[in-house]
């Protein structure tokens, strides 16, 4: 892929930012441009720096190594659509309307308010270029696009890639006669360019390349504008069904699932690559993480267009999307910026997805919305190894369920409260349990369950579990 470097303007936007905030007084930094990747359904050992011993991430691995790892880093659910909306408002999910099917679908009439504010619309204010290219999943119905939302521009498909084309009220419902995620019924999923669609179904196996092409496009047109720009970047995969282009369709040793991901491990290398080129290296974040853990229902010999085994891995954790275990909840996160994060950091304080939109407002020097309660914080100080996120009394955060009905459990500090399950946390998680008390540092893996030897802790936990809860919901009120 050809690359043009741009040659900056005798003053740059950014320049100027600078200037003006050295004429005021203020010598806080520039904006820098923000690239967030968001992968999708990826566990966290599916990453080498994380683990894995038969995906080969090679350009991941270099962001680990120029950057900071964290190896606890939380979604805010364990399914897409609320996990996107948390990322992009910095609020817990129970605070928004979602399906009552847990995410939305092509025949669901809602999605993201538009009262609620996100990162494009934050960003924007401070004069960014905002761009989504891949995967929305908050409302494929006009009104509820990506370019009502804060982005200038949109590029990628309204929900997931097994889904089928949408429907439109007042429009007679689209007939699919065999299941999308079989081997004789490709998926009708639409892409789309802004409010248009432009191919349908889409044709996946060109997917990540596309999206990698449109990514640097947005890169080098907001370089030539000489403006700073947020591209959000969530790719489809590994989400299935999974497809793979002919240049890394049976190259992995872990088959379909490898491939796709060290597809995805290609874009990022090109991402680097030309922002290097550009020569604004030193002026933008990356970040790149996944929106749940791995569909563990695709991990065995599930009948799936490619033959099974289409699933990753969250080992050590336990279980995986659409629970409240660490496997559903706990992701890969890896932030890169020179200059600013320093290099080869791990970082093992926690975080949580809902802290992204306070952080790059900061970061920005932009204002936080008004009138609205963030539940994230900003983890700039994390980042940059010169402070923590918590007080000393440590990290408080509610769990919700997957389909956003109500708590689950429960984090503060090393604890961890999953409360109990009858009837299964969803479809795809069918077994029963009672009150679950877990020492995450002692043990990850949520093996030794210490709800019956330690009752005092497992009563304070649902105490300050159930007072943080009131304070969301009269503040949600």
């Amino acid at each position: 892929m050809s690359r043009v470097v741009f040659s900056p303007a005798p003053v740059s936007f950014l320049s100027l930012l600078a200037l003006t905030a050295g004429c005021s007084g203020d010598s806080s930094p520039a904006p820098p441009n923000v690239v967030f990747i968001f992968a999708d359904d990826l566990g966290y050992a599916d990453l080498s720096s994380y683990g894995s011993r038969t995906i080969a991430t090679p350009n991941l691995d270099r962001m680990a190594s120029e950057g900071a790892r964290f190896t606890q880093f939380y979604v805010a659910s364990s399914v897409c659509t609320p996990s996107r909306a948390s990322l992009l408002t910095g609020r817990y999910p129970i605070r928004m309307p979602i399906d009552p099917r847990g995410v939305f679908f092509p025949d669901s009439t809602g999605g993201l308010p538009l009262s609620e504010v996100t990162i494009a619309e934050v960003l924007r204010e401070r004069g960014y270029v905002t761009a989504l290219v891949g995967k929305w999943h908050l409302g494929h119905l006009p009104e509820l696009l990506p370019m009502q939302q804060g982005f200038d521009s949109f590029y990628g498909l309204p929900y997931s890639n097994d889904m089928d084309e949408p429907h439109y009220p007042g429009q007679p419902a689209p007939v699919h006669p065999c299941n999308s995620l079989f081997p004789d019924c490709r998926p009708g999923a639409p892409l789309m360019e802004n409010e248009q669609i432009v191919e349908m179904p889409v044709l996946q196996e060109s997917l990540t390349r596309r999206y990698t092409e449109r990514a640097i496009d947005v890169m080098r047109s907001a370089v030539a504008q000489d403006r700073p720009f947020f591209l959000y970047y969530a790719n489809n995969f590994p989400h299935t069904p999974l497809y793979a282009s002919d240049a890394f369709r049976g190259t992995s040793a872990d088959g379909l699932y490898g491939d796709v991901v060290e597809e995805l491990d290609w874009s990022v290398g090109e991402i680097l690559g030309e922002i290097e080129a550009l020569g604004i290296d030193e002026e933008t974040l990356v970040v790149f993480t996944s929106d749940n853990g791995p569909w563990l229902l695709w991990a065995t010999d599930a009948p799936v267009p490619q033959g099974g085994l289409d699933g990753g891995s969250a080992e050590p954790l336990r279980d995986g999307k659409s629970t409240s275990f660490e496997g559903g909840l706990r992701v890969p996160l890896i932030a890169r910026w020179p200059g600013r994060i320093p290099a080869g950091r791990t970082v093992e304080a926690p975080a949580v997805m809902t802290d992204w939109l306070p952080t790059l407002a900061a970061f920005a020097g932009a204002s936080l919305p008004s009138g609205v309660e963030i539940d994230g914080k900003d983890i700039g100080p994390v980042l940059e190894g010169r402070g923590d996120r918590d007080p000393p009394e440590g990290f408080r955060h509610l769990i919700y369920r997957s389909d956003n009905s109500g708590l689950a459990g429960y984090r503060e500090g090393r604890w961890k409260l999953k409360l109990a399950v009858a009837g299964g946390e969803s479809v795809y998680s069918r077994y029963d349990h009672g009150d679950l008390l877990f020492d995450l540092e002692a043990d990850p893996g949520e093996q030794n369950d210490l709800a019956a030897s330690l009752p005092e802790k497992l009563a304070e936990m649902k105490r300050h579990m159930t007072a943080l809860a009131a304070e969301v919901e009269v503040a949600n009120r």
